[in-house]
């Protein structure tokens, strides 16, 4: 084994470790523009360890890819439950109003709100 094997194995255990309590808690909600995206990201490097021959390595993005797909399907806040659509509603809804703010106003206000719900832009 090579040294880097283990450092990017005890990487991707450290990423599962500070990720658990997103998982355990039942109030977390991840959207799914960063769980979605973690996730994939999880999967290619693992596949690329894998062809390099970094077989830890690849384990270890594999697992932490694994989480960010739990976190997706059990934190998500499009809807509460474990039970999940199948379709990536939420995910177009959420690129549409990205691409349709474009070249507006770089403070998405509706997003942000005060202690009083209220969002104040001074």
């Amino acid at each position: 084994m090579m040294w880097q094997d283990l450092v990017f194995m005890l990487g991707s255990g450290l990423s599962i470790v500070f990720l658990a309590p997103t998982l355990r808690d039942a109030s977390a909600r991840v959207p799914l523009g960063t769980s979605l995206p973690s996730m994939a990201i999880g999967l290619v490097y693992a596949t690329t360890f894998f062809t390099l021959g970094m077989t830890f390595s690849a384990a270890g993005s594999l697992a932490a890819g694994a989480m960010w797909a739990l976190i997706a399907l059990v934190r998500s806040p499009a809807t509460p439950t474990v039970v999940r659509n199948t379709d990536l509603t939420l995910v177009a809804q959420d690129a549409r109003r990205w691409l349709g703010r474009l070249g507006s106003d770089p403070v998405p206000v509706d997003q942000y709100a005060g202690i009083d719900g209220h969002y104040d832009r001074h």
